[in-house]
């Protein structure tokens, strides 16, 4: 089918519901659609998959969309066929399927039904699917999450490097190749493994305006300030991100304990655990997902309202990727990150011992996070000069920073001292040298390189101390100075900071913000948007959930938010004006659930009944008591003591400090098995005679009576305590 042919803004219509297309996605398509190869760096909520979902349904043959995740494979197999009359138009091709299951996709494959086939790269290289593909006529081949191609990619994976031979093996047709990652570096390689290195490239922007970021301080009431949150979104999707398994149990089971619907995910769960979790949140049947970041790529879920990072992440790319997954449908996106100097200072302390130059690539990325967390200016300017674009609003109007900001000072002195200082030292030296320097202190750095001696050592430590980070930061963003990122961060001056110092000018700046205040209130944040009737809204959520649960399908892949809260507004009562709704084509219509929507809205219309909703109520949980039901479990399944002290991360110690704190607290506890293995049966009786007949059960007093092993007597007297008393 000839592009020309084709007006796309009615494809777009008719089997997406949308009225137009967003960013690149309709010149990316015609340049599928006219045949050549083509590239696509757009970041996470860009709208990559409908790029080349469209043309595979107005081209002749069947698109392969190569794809590294099985679930994402699934996802958007039924995001197509419920656009669909025809159950076959999209399927997969991987390990999950029988042989009866992979034959009928062959079936349809060959009945002309199938026009998008998702293959994992491994099930690509089997000889039988390569042989059977080689009689089909391909539209198209769309590599996605294509970054795993390249070796210099986060998430490199070896069987990508096999898709350019393949391929040539089962037939020529354009490549669309699609990724979010940012680096020049990436792109090239990926460009020269699939030999398209004259596709036609397009780039989007990073800016995500509909993304809220803010930085809060980190204090011990973390948990509540979670809680309140995310009971002031009620009934709201999102995801929470720590850095270690244990706090992403202990925070889920926080969040259950006041009523929030919440499951922990990360690596050390078992795979069907981990793919239920992810249906759970698909289907809605729980509303946050607390994760390590082992969760996420591969959710095409475009109604996650937040996202929490717990504890600030190890690089700006990374918080990045991981924000990026909350409001991929254009609306409310909430982005919170709680900081502290401790967790930077923990993250800095698990780099000990690595390699050297690992070791100083991981805190010039730490350190990038930390300038982030700490900035007074706007968050957005920040994040895309990191991504090397450039944002010259001065408002965003969507961080803490803008709608909070901060009185600018003049620093024109100190950016020409910073300069000047950067020249006199060979721009050699990476920015938090460069502060030192100024600042006058001396370093073991600074006196190996003998600059304690230098006339500019020191210039600075009179001022504010405070100034100088903010210095360094808003010349990189103003363009005066530059940051080689791949030679060790080291500060160059640019042609306009040459400029600058022989011709001074006025220099704004904000200082840094400090955390790790006790009083450090966390503001509510207003929704952009809500449903003129939420009554209405919910109603018609509640009916959404019902009808997923009946076709075993997300629900947004029934109807999404957008066009949940537009029929809130509109009250939409037949099926011609659904048609009108955002997201709501002739395909969307035609499906059996459509009339159960408009009947809801016309009975609603005609009752016009007003339901009230619950008070806000938040309840705190104690940590410790965590722990002790996950040692009383351990216990019940006969696990070693010491298995268990390692497996929650605590001294042995204090791990028969909480045993013994949960016998004394009347809960029987059996640790027979345990004893078995490490007490000899007439020693144990010696130390269990000994508290029968004693009048106390203080430890010194037993240790100077019975002698030996410490932990010997403390693991007795708990026995002891958990037979006698409980």
């Amino acid at each position: 089918m000839k592009e020309g042919k084709i007006n796309l803004a009615e494809a777009l219509k008719k089997y997406f519901g949308f009225d137009k297309f967003k960013g690149d996605q309709e010149a990316i398509i015609k340049n599928l659609l006219a045949g050549k190869d083509t590239f696509v760096l757009m970041p996470t909520g860009g709208g990559k998959s409908l790029c080349y979902q469209l043309p595979s349904l107005l081209m002749d043959g069947v698109a392969i969309v190569i794809s590294p995740l099985i679930a994402l494979m699934k996802n958007q197999v039924d995001v197509i066929s419920n656009l669909s009359e025809h159950a076959g138009t999209a399927h997969y091709l991987n390990s999950s399927l029988n042989k009866s299951a992979i034959d009928q996709v062959k079936a349809d494959i060959r009945a002309g039904i199938t026009k998008l086939l998702y293959v994992a790269p491994e099930s690509l290289t089997k000889e039988d699917n390569v042989e059977f593909l080689k009689t089909v006529k391909i539209s198209f081949y769309a590599i996605d999450e294509a970054h795993c191609i390249s070796e210099w990619g986060h998430d490199f994976r070896p069987e990508y490097r096999r898709i350019r031979p393949l391929v040539n093996e089962i037939g020529q047709a354009p490549i669309i190749a699609l990724t979010a990652t940012a680096t020049d570096k990436v792109r090239t390689d990926i460009k020269k493994n699939l030999g398209i290195v004259d596709a036609t490239e397009f780039k989007s922007s990073f800016n995500r305006p509909n993304l809220y970021y803010e930085v809060r301080s980190k204090t011990k009431d973390v948990d509540k300030d979670i809680i309140r949150f995310i009971k002031q979104h009620p009934g709201k999707s999102g995801i929470i991100y720590c850095l270690s398994r244990k706090k992403v149990e202990e925070l889920a089971e926080i969040l259950r304990a006041n009523d929030i619907k919440a499951l922990p995910y990360h690596a050390g769960l078992d795979s069907g655990t981990r793919t239920q979790t992810q249906d759970d949140f698909l289907m809605q049947e729980i509303d946050v997902i607390v994760a390590t970041i082992a969760f996420g790529m591969g959710i095409d879920k475009p109604d996650v309202r937040f996202v929490i990072h717990y504890d600030i992440p190890k690089s700006l790319e990374g918080y990045y990727q991981e924000t990026g997954r909350a409001g991929r449908d254009g609306r409310e996106g909430i982005c919170l990150a709680f900081y502290s100097y401790k967790d930077l200072q923990k993250l800095d302390k698990f780099m000990e011992g690595k390699p050297v130059a690992e070791q100083d690539i991981g805190r010039q990325l730490l350190s990038e996070t930390a300038a982030y967390a700490e900035t007074s200016i706007c968050r957005r300017k920040m994040l895309l000069h990191y991504f090397g674009e450039l944002y010259n609003e001065d408002n965003c109007h969507n961080c803490d920073n803008c709608l909070h900001p901060k009185t600018k000072i003049e620093a024109q002195d100190e950016l020409k001292l910073t300069l000047s200082v950067i020249l006199q030292l060979k721009e050699n030296f990476r920015a938090d040298y460069i502060i030192d320097f100024i600042m006058g202190k001396e370093t073991e750095e600074i006196i190996a390189h003998r600059h304690q001696d230098h006339e500019l050592f020191g210039a600075g430590e009179d001022g504010d101390s405070k100034v100088w980070n903010p210095v360094v930061r808003q010349a990189l963003i103003d363009g005066y100075l530059t940051k080689e990122v791949e030679n060790y961060g080291l500060l160059k001056l640019t042609a306009e900071g040459k400029r600058f110092l022989k011709n001074p000018h006025p220099f704004m700046i904000v200082k840094d913000r400090e955390f790790g205040d006790e009083d450090d209130v966390m503001p509510e944040h207003d929704g952009m948007t809500s449903a003129l009737d939420p009554t209405l809204s919910a109603m018609l959520r509640d009916l959404r959930k019902r009808v997923s649960k009946r076709m075993e399908r997300p629900p947004y892949v029934i109807f999404q938010d957008v066009s949940i809260e537009q029929m809130a507004t509109d009250y939409p009562v037949t099926l011609e004006e659904l048609k009108n709704i955002q997201g709501v084509g002739e395909g969307k219509v035609k499906q059996p659930y459509a009339k159960e929507f408009v009947d809801l809205i016309k009975r609603y219309c005609d009752e016009n009944d007003i339901v009230r909703q619950a008070d806000l109520r938040v309840r705190t949980v104690a940590k410790k008591s965590l722990l002790k039901v996950k040692i009383i479990q351990s216990i019940d399944r006969q696990i070693a003591l010491d298995d268990i002290a390692t497996a929650q991360n605590i001294g042995f110690d204090e791990l028969l400090d909480e045993v013994e704190a949960i016998v004394y607290s009347g809960t029987k506890l059996n640790i027979d098995y345990f004893l078995e293995e490490v007490i000899d049966d007439d020693r144990l009786d010696e130390i269990y005679d000994y508290f029968a007949e004693s009048e106390t059960d203080k430890l010194d007093d037993a240790i100077r009576e019975l002698g030996g092993d410490e932990d010997e007597i403390r693991l007795v007297r708990i026995k002891f305590i958990s037979d006698m008393a409980n």
